[in-house]
């Protein structure tokens, strides 16, 4: 369907071209178009049919739904889990948990909802949220949704995928009683921090063990008011765990509905959390976002699945490798490398003993001896 009256640059050909974009960093159209022209001769290597014109890719942008680019995102994942996946862990509760965050790329064309009081220069600072759940094993997204930049946080637990069993932990943005009063009927259970503002009546203080985390301060069952529009519904029980974190100097309040586990555990869940913001880390670092192919809405979601797909891609291949690559290295050297013939994965294993094969088999005698 998303080839459905396209004569030349069908999805094939666009889906080379922005993973090309992706991979070389280019800031505008023209510059695609022209950098793709070193393909020439090289075109069956790279399955491309068509080098795109500016205006051709430009249409493309506009016209293809980025839904298209959503589905390959998600076949890949599918095709490649078994590698990404990682089984170790050091808790049985670890391959149970999902990390779910956003993050907001900023814009500054009227092309989302903008955010924030119109300033003196006229222009407003829109924004798109990319908010994103993965699996604590898995490292990269199992499910993406883009909203405006003004959009709740909360409204995107009606999209997570949660099984029976799995534990969901993100910050206090995402709190919602009437979310969390769901989870627990459906066996899903969730940590968060509790918001400074929040209302709630204590009802009973737990003991604490000795061999408790000594930055466990407080352990209590607590009732909050679920509400629906200001109207009251019922009144639910949670868990409050007031902990101390020496390493940042600062007192957390976590709420959750795992009243069967270890405080400190418990905290330490919330910790892991943090590992969803490496990934938006990885992603700003190694692919910045910060020049759009297209000023329109569906050019610019086009453009961060590509970016998710090239972070895929780059992350099967480092899992596969058994030499070891910072993640940015690996980024650097797929991007110089774009226009050579090499077997990727056989050269990063050992570059320095495939290149002296390669160009000077008396070296590599020498170097096979020592």
């Amino acid at each position: 369907m998303s080839d459905h009256y396209v004569k030349k640059f069908d999805t094939s050909d666009h889906l080379i071209s922005m993973l090309f974009s992706t991979f070389a960093h280019c800031t505008s159209l023209r510059e695609v178009a022209a950098s793709m022209l070193g393909l020439k001769g090289k075109m069956n290597h790279f399955q491309l049919k068509n080098i795109p014109y500016k205006s051709t890719l430009s249409d493309a942008n506009k016209r293809r739904s980025h839904l298209v680019f959503q589905d390959i995102y998600y076949s890949l994942l599918k095709e490649y889990h078994p590698i990404i996946s990682d089984s170790r862990q050091s808790y049985a509760w670890e391959n149970r948990l999902e990390i779910i965050d956003s993050s907001t790329i900023s814009l500054f064309k009227d092309i989302l909802s903008c955010v924030g009081r119109k300033p003196i220069t006229g222009k407003r600072k829109g924004g798109i949220k990319v908010h994103t759940q993965i699996n604590l094993q898995e490292k990269v997204p199992k499910l993406i949704w883009f909203s405006a930049a003004t959009t709740h946080d909360k409204q995107f637990l009606k999209h997570v995928q949660l099984e029976k069993g799995k534990i969901a932990v993100f910050d206090k943005g995402y709190n919602d009683y009437k979310t969390f009063d769901k989870f627990t009927q459906n066996g899903i259970f969730f940590v968060t921090r509790l918001k400074s503002n929040a209302s709630y009546e204590s009802v009973v203080e737990n003991d604490i063990p000795s061999y408790i985390d000594d930055g466990v301060l407080k352990d209590e069952i607590i009732r909050v008011d679920v509400k629906e529009n200001g109207a009251y519904l019922k009144t639910i029980e949670l868990r409050k765990i007031v902990y101390w974190d020496d390493e940042n100097n600062r007192c957390f309040e976590f709420i959750t509905n795992l009243n069967g586990m270890n405080a400190g555990h418990i905290a330490l869940i919330y910790k892991k959390r943090w590992q969803i913001e490496l990934l938006f880390k990885q992603l700003k670092q190694n692919f910045p976002l910060k020049f759009f192919l297209g000023d329109n809405e569906n050019a610019i979601k086009i453009q961060i699945w590509c970016t998710l797909i090239v972070n895929l891609l780059l992350t099967v291949i480092h899992k596969k490798i058994k030499r070891k690559w910072a993640f940015s290295n690996l980024a650097s050297f797929c991007r110089l490398h774009l226009f050579n013939y090499i077997h990727l994965t056989k050269f990063l294993e050992n570059p320095q003993k495939d290149w002296l094969k390669e160009y000077d088999p008396q070296l590599q005698l020498k170097f096979d001896s020592t």
